[in-house]
């Protein structure tokens, strides 16, 4: 199963794609379906889509409450 996670941007790629991190773990990911993505954004990702920017704080929140219910986020599939 695959989750719709909070990733961050480390880097914009050509043909509208861009390099995420999950934990030390980095993807290549569309952004076909999110305008305006920087680096440092953080994108809920889901079966490498973007599907829409997370604030940053919403994003640490979501990431501690999955650390802590015991999901390895590094293997959720970004």
């Amino acid at each position: 199963m695959c989750l719709a996670i909070p990733t961050r941007v480390v880097e914009l790629l050509p043909d509208n794609q861009a390099l995420v991190d999950l934990g030390g773990v980095r993807k290549a990911i569309s952004l076909e379906l999110v305008d305006g993505v920087a680096v440092g954004d953080y994108v809920i990702v889901h079966v490498g889509y973007a599907l829409t920017r997370l604030d940053p704080d919403e994003a640490a929140r979501t990431l501690a409450l999955m650390a802590e219910a015991g999901l390895d986020v590094g293997s959720a599939c970004p």
